[in-house]
């Protein structure tokens, strides 16, 4: 309730002040961005919190096939297009090894831990994206050269909106939900995230998959 209404008692106000106030044209256009500011912070949170409850609520997860190299490639647009430049983006693939599961679970999953190393990633930083499968599993990974996090964080950064640092996490559009989603949708296809960090080294994040999967 806290991180909805935060948002919204800030629109509350700017709109009393519009409504109240005589404004000069760029004052209103400043309270207006603002505004739209906050709406897009909250419509994200309720988009987040509707793909967590559908993953605790939806059944297992029907088995269809993940193409791998499609799903690699459209993760690098979308850290390309959120990095606007600011990142050197590296990815690297193994073929003849997709994936069984809900894609659309999946996807959410990759991609909330792409945008992650994309948004705590100073300028100028690396961000590598690997898919590495054999016969046995395969495996995930987002490593970047970014902030870090201490040790005493790892344990629960997959609650719900904890945060290390609540105020970059909002500054840079951070729900607070994106790991609990990543946890959730890999459970549900028998996979856990490995979290390995060092403050002021960068962090990697791993998705381990069997080879059932």
């Amino acid at each position: 309730s806290h991180e909805l209404r935060t948002p919204l008692t800030v629109m509350s106000g700017f709109l009393e002040t519009i409504r109240e106030l005589k404004l000069d044209p760029t004052q209103r256009e400043h309270y207006l961005s603002l505004m739209s500011d906050q709406s897009l912070r909250m419509l994200r949170i309720v988009e987040d919190l509707l793909t967590l409850s559908s993953l605790e609520s939806a059944p297992p997860p029907q088995d269809q096939r993940i193409m791998i190299n499609a799903l690699m490639a459209r993760l690098r647009e979308d850290a390309e297009a959120l990095s606007a430049g600011r990142h050197k983006i590296l990815m690297q693939a193994a073929t003849g090894f997709d994936l069984l599961g809900s894609e659309f679970e999946i996807q959410s999953a990759f991609s909330n831990l792409v945008s992650n190393a994309v948004r705590y990633t100073p300028a100028g930083g690396e961000i590598r994206i690997n898919w590495q499968a054999d016969s046995t599993g395969g495996i995930f990974t987002v490593t970047d050269s970014g902030i870090g996090i201490e040790k005493t964080h790892l344990p629960r950064l997959t609650e719900r909106f904890y945060r290390v640092d609540r105020g970059r996490s909002r500054e840079t559009g951070g729900t607070g939900l994106g790991l609990a989603i990543v946890k959730h949708a890999l459970m549900r296809h028998q996979s856990q995230l490995e979290i390995q960090s060092e403050l002021g080294k960068g962090s990697r994040f791993s998705a381990r998959f069997s080879s059932r999967r």
